[in-house]
């Protein structure tokens, strides 16, 4: 049985190791010069920093995955981020997520007093919440939707409240809209509105207090090399700088795919791309509008040093968190006074730069799926650095030996959905059997994987996905007579 494999992004590289290591005979096809998709390194004069993904979460599971994979936990290292990070408002006031529970009950009581005991319902509730959500709903495909509309089913999903937004979840817990903020937030991880996300999404803010936040040494990107060597260790055909042209079809079956060198025939093929993007593959008309995720303005700097002080998570809030979300998921324009999220990992980790220099990155979260004309908005990303430099990182304009710019413009160009950082967005009506699943259409052999699957974005959960793809693909092919029957059609 062999299987193509369409994009080398930590789906496809996950979905190559998972099917090579039972037995299917697995090439890989990356249009890019080089592996690993999002989950990669700007790099510069002796620099490296990682290009998106920088928060570890779920690190269980994130081991566990990479174990089933054949990855052993000795090739890489995580280290836990403590504290989790930093959220400084305009008015001077601080706040820090511990890992530690009762200095973080003290650092809630210091900051929020009598906030306490919603924190502590939040907890409880939260764990409940995920109990349910990793059985139902992240450990399950919907391939076939009536595995969703079962009764028992819905009746679990009903408990992480998706007919709620996360922020008003949080408001049910905090009454001080600065915390409700702290944990409406994280829904931005994944590219959601926190203000519409379902409330089922909030399991990301507990997930950071239950299992963790973790920095992967090295960068996250450097996950990649240790993925592609046990690819090539198995002998896994990879084509870098291929682009494919045509998934080929007869009827309901794929046959192969074609690119500018000729046909090649397959049992079954796997897109890991941004979802959308497989129509045209497969010449089908798009039935279905999708909306992207959030799109991101990210500022990739060199230091001539390192903030000793500063923490590798920090986030820099704006007066109004509330109007920076409309501004980004309903106006869709550019923010006046934007939320900054910072990654300094220099700070733990000596490796990324020369020695006595270190890294930055800045993210801004933006509209997607627009005509701003993001060439010329050096104006407000120099009032990005001038914040930056005030609130949080003292002389960084003398710091700066290089900087580059990533704007949505960038994203649209790699490939990603309208600009959107994230894959397809985390609405009610893109999630769960709503979102595409790992057997997308009425096509027998023809699998997807990525942030736009089910179950979502996020590393580990990408990873999740590329599991229960591979199941399904390997399970097809014991029973050819199993038909998944999919509403996406």
């Amino acid at each position: 049985m062999n299987t193509a494999i369409i994009g080398g992004g930590v789906g496809g590289l996950m979905s190559a190791l998972l099917l090579s290591k039972q037995g299917v005979d697995v090439t890989l096809y990356e249009k890019e010069s080089y592996l690993g998709g999002r989950l990669t390194f700007v790099e510069r004069d002796g620099f490296r920093i990682d290009q998106g993904p920088t928060i570890v979460l779920l690190p269980d599971m994130f081991r566990a995955l990479l174990e089933e994979a054949g990855i052993s936990r000795d090739r890489y290292e995580l280290i836990p981020c403590d504290p989790f990070y930093s959220l400084e408002f305009p008015d001077g006031l601080s706040f820090t997520k511990y890992p530690d529970h009762e200095r973080h009950l003290e650092e809630v009581e210091r900051v929020f007093p009598g906030e306490i005991d919603g924190y502590l319902r939040f907890l409880q509730e939260g764990n409940e919440r995920f109990e349910i959500g990793r059985e139902a709903f992240l450990e399950e495909s919907f391939v076939n939707p009536l595995d969703f509309w079962k009764p028992a089913n819905l009746k679990k999903l009903l408990k992480l409240k998706p007919y709620q937004s996360i922020h008003s979840l949080m408001s049910r817990y905090f009454r001080d809209e600065r915390l409700q903020a702290v944990y409406a937030l994280q829904s931005l991880y994944i590219g959601g509105n926190p203000f519409k996300s379902p409330a089922m999404y909030s399991l990301v803010s507990f997930a950071e207090h239950q299992f963790g936040i973790h920095y992967l040494k090295g960068g996250y990107a450097s996950l990649v090399p240790i993925l592609e060597e046990e690819l090539r260790r198995r002998n896994v055909i990879i084509h870098l700088n291929t682009e494919i042209k045509e998934i080929v079809k007869e009827g309901s079956r794929v046959t192969g795919i074609r690119t500018e060198g000729g046909t090649t025939s397959y049992d079954s093929v796997v897109f890991n791309g941004d979802f959308p993007a497989v129509d045209p593959l497969v010449k089908r008309k798009q039935t279905r509008k999708y909306e992207p995720s959030s799109g991101c303005v990210l500022l990739y700097f060199g230091l001539n040093k390192v903030y000793e002080d500063a923490n590798v998570h920090h986030y820099l809030m704006g007066e109004d968190f509330s109007r920076h979300m409309k501004d980004v998921f309903d106006d869709k324009k550019i923010p006046d006074d934007p939320a900054i999220y910072t990654f300094h990992p220099s700070k733990i980790d000596d490796s990324l730069a020369p020695e006595g220099k270190g890294v930055l990155y800045a993210l801004v979260p933006v509209p997607s799926g627009t005509d701003i004309d993001w060439e010329s908005q050096q104006e407000w990303i120099d009032g990005l650095i001038d914040r930056l430099e005030e609130r949080a990182f003292p002389g960084l304009r003398d710091a700066v030996e290089w900087m580059e710019i990533r704007t949505p413009l960038d994203a649209e160009r790699f490939g990603l959905h309208k600009g959107g950082s994230f894959g397809v967005a985390p609405t009610l009506f893109q999630s769960g059997v709503f979102r595409p699943q790992v057997k997308p259409y009425h096509i027998d052999n023809l699998y997807a994987v990525g942030a736009s699957i089910h179950p979502g974005g996020g590393i580990p959960l990408v990873m999740q996905g590329a599991k229960l793809m591979a199941d399904q693909l390997l399970s097809d092919q014991k029973d050819p007579a199993i038909k998944g029957v999919n509403v996406h059609v």
